[in-house]
């Protein structure tokens, strides 16, 4: 911060500090004067609850302050206007703002950040992307951790964004990897719609619809001026995603469970109908997890319910528990003919091959594409030579590569193009 800001910063202080201190009282305790300093814990502090903070908008941040003054709403308005990128954060940043710049006892915790050796405060309740960006940092995670951390802070330049963008997610740092996991969030899922038969009142049905044009009518004196239809709804096409949590794939799934998790939500996507199970060496429902709205809370959940995380891998075994549930609750239709099936796995099966290829075959049938999601296909010349991966290739409409935020972006568009496509 400059001189001139500096300046500003003191004169807006005292003037709070007259009015009774609400101006000021953020800055309270051994904290007063220390703008700068301040403003870098909270960016901290954003970046640990996922919210993309770079050199850029720091800069921004601190030239917003100069201009807006420190007035509680001015500053919290500025900064959110500055880090604030899309609508997810915002209840993020506001509750973190609130509890960073007013609550003493967060503003100790906080200050534990760079005092390891203080006492822990009790933490308060929060949402669990602000309570782990709150939680203080534990003097044994050593200083390359908080080293990496601090080139993150630094600036993320355009070089660094394409690196990030095409970097394999095993090949990630564990603060790279946290980053990658916010930012595959921010990625849109556009799934392809159909005319479902369910109706909804409209202008293009070949159904009039005289109950609702009745109710209009009567708000003008009972004068029928629109003869109102029903018309088919169009929703979003239903789901089931199987992802593999062997060994091999546990650094991927977890990232990917995140990536569908905020794509295929139900306020991005109102009316879909999504299934998610985990396999590896036993089928997990994933539905109770998520159905939580936040994507910490369905990580959270999700990590207790799969007890075979980073085991081996028998998806036919898998895939035969599936079919016995769908039998059991057909209502529920966990496939069918619109269904798109997303197979998340690297291939490498351990089970029975037959079985495998007669479970795929069984689930070919009864859904409307089955896609393999491979993250091998990372290797330039990669060919599914192994038993479990010749299998799951003879029977997909198609293998797709997972491995990076580039090839999740690239999606969308391939789901495109494959449900367009006719026939099976």
């Amino acid at each position: 911060m400059t001189a001139g800001a500096a300046g500003t910063a003191g004169t807006a202080g005292a003037a709070g500090a007259a009015d009774g201190g609400e101006r000021t009282s953020w800055l309270g305790d051994a904290r007063s004067g220390k703008l700068a300093g301040n403003l870098v814990g909270f960016a901290r502090a954003l970046r640990r609850a996922g919210v993309p903070v770079d050199g850029g908008r720091m800069a921004l941040a601190q030239q917003a302050l100069s201009l807006v003054g420190l007035a509680r709403e001015d500053m919290a308005a500025a900064l959110e206007a500055v880090f604030v990128s899309n609508a997810q954060d915002r209840a993020v940043f506001r509750e973190l703002f609130d509890a960073y710049f007013r609550n003493p006892d967060v503003a100790r915790q906080l200050l534990a950040q760079l005092l390891p050796q203080a006492p822990r405060p009790s933490a308060p309740r929060h949402r669990p992307r602000v309570q782990e960006a709150l939680s203080p940092r534990q003097a044994g995670e050593g200083r390359a951790a908080v080293d990496e951390e601090l080139k993150l802070d630094a600036a993320m330049t355009a070089s660094e964004r394409h690196r990030l963008r095409h970097a394999d997610f095993n090949q990630l740092s564990a603060s790279e990897y946290l980053l990658v996991q916010r930012l595959a969030r921010d990625i849109a899922l556009p799934l392809p719609r159909y005319r479902s038969r369910r109706t909804r009142t409209g202008q293009r049905g070949a159904v009039p619809d005289w109950a609702a044009s009745l109710r209009a009518a009567s708000h003008h004196g009972g004068e029928m001026l629109q003869l109102l239809r029903r018309e088919r709804r169009r929703l979003p096409l239903p789901w089931l995603a199987l992802v593999d949590v062997s060994g091999s794939m546990e650094r991927y799934a977890r990232l990917l469970l995140a990536f569908l998790h905020a794509a295929t939500s139900t306020q991005r996507h109102a009316g879909l109908r999504r299934q998610v199970f985990s396999f590896g060496t036993e089928l997990r429902d994933l539905g109770p997890a998520f159905a939580q709205a936040d994507t910490d809370a369905m990580l959270e959940r999700a990590n207790a319910a799969i007890a075979d995380f980073g085991g081996g891998t028998r998806l036919g075994s898998s895939l035969g528990e599936l079919r016995r549930l769908h039998a059991r609750h057909r209502v529920s239709g966990l496939v069918g003919r619109r269904t798109l099936v997303l197979i998340i796995s690297d291939g490498l099966d351990t089970g029975d091959a037959a079985e495998l290829d007669r479970e795929l075959a069984w689930l070919r049938r009864h859904s409307a594409r089955l896609l393999w999601l491979n993250p091998l296909l990372r290797f330039d010349g990669y060919a599914p030579l192994a038993q479990g991966a010749a299998v799951l290739h003879r029977h997909a409409h198609a293998m797709l590569a997972v491995h990076n935020l580039e090839s999740l972006q690239q999606l969308a568009g391939h789901l495109a193009r494959l449900l367009a496509a006719p026939g099976r």
